[in-house]
């Protein structure tokens, strides 16, 4: 069965991404485009679940850690930011990661609250 991801889907899967970047950018190196495209699949599909309600595995935590602001800001438009109603329980599913998101963080369009 092919799941469709609708803007409030792919904001989860941005607003996760956020939230990790904002708490711990890995340091080094910036990655490539190609290791961005790799790196937003990886957590696409890993993080699938947290989408439709549940919490964050093991593994979807993990990437969520490791994920870098260049690979994830870009892709916050005006567009994904009108469904921003869902950004406290992402936040507090990166939480649950064991990540804690810092207040008033800026990535494209999107500021944490304050």
């Amino acid at each position: 069965m092919k799941v469709s991801f609708t803007i409030s889907s792919w904001f989860a899967i941005v607003m996760i991404l956020v939230a990790s970047i904002a708490i711990g950018v890995v340091l080094g190196q910036s990655p490539t485009p190609s290791e961005c495209a790799q790196e937003k699949n990886q957590l696409k599909h890993t993080c699938r679940a947290v989408i439709f309600g549940q919490n964050p595995s093991a593994p979807c935590c993990q990437l969520v850690r490791a994920a870098h602001a260049e690979c994830v800001c870009p892709f916050l438009t005006p567009k994904l930011a009108v469904a921003l109603r869902g950004a406290q329980r992402i936040i507090r599913m990166v939480g649950g990661c064991g990540r804690e998101v810092p207040r008033s963080f800026k990535c494209g369009s999107v500021t944490t609250p304050p």
